[in-house]
């Protein structure tokens, strides 16, 4: 049996104060790997591509994506599709995490290629539930090796 290798989780989202709600409910659901936190669509794909402030790093082999579709610069739409179409983060799995239910929106996401979508509901309780409920169901999900 191969061993089992930690994912990183890559939140991205650019409010301040969901990103702190997100991982504190993360955690409280169960989730003890490490989370990285960037702000909006271009420094994922500078992260994921080692390009910009990210030129030499070494990226985790073992990611998942948490991806908000409404940031500045480049938005989560861009991203996904990105991600999906180069042979080097296809593989990665996104769940978008986003305030829009739009049915719209959702298929045009799982078109695009996303894993899973989960709307972030208004009421700041069952925010922290949704959240807590996505941190138990990460602990026990397999993720694909990046290429």
């Amino acid at each position: 049996m191969k061993d089992i290798q930690p994912v990183t989780v890559v939140m991205v989202e650019d409010e301040d104060a969901h990103a702190t709600l997100i991982e504190r409910n993360l955690r409280r659901g169960g989730i003890i790997n490490p989370i990285v936190r960037l702000k909006n669509g271009q420094e994922v794909l500078d992260f994921l591509f080692n390009q910009g402030q990210f030129t030499g790093h070494v990226r985790p082999s073992h990611l998942l994506v948490m991806l908000d579709l409404n940031m500045p610069e480049v938005d989560g739409y861009q991203v996904l599709h990105t991600m999906k179409h180069h042979e080097e983060t296809r593989l990665i799995p996104v769940v978008i995490l986003t305030t829009t239910n739009d049915p719209h929106e959702v298929q045009r996401c799982y078109e695009l290629g996303c894993n899973n979508f989960v709307s972030k509901p208004v009421d700041p309780v069952a925010f922290a539930k949704t959240i807590q409920s996505m941190g138990v169901m990460m602990a026990i999900m397999s993720y694909p090796c990046c290429l």
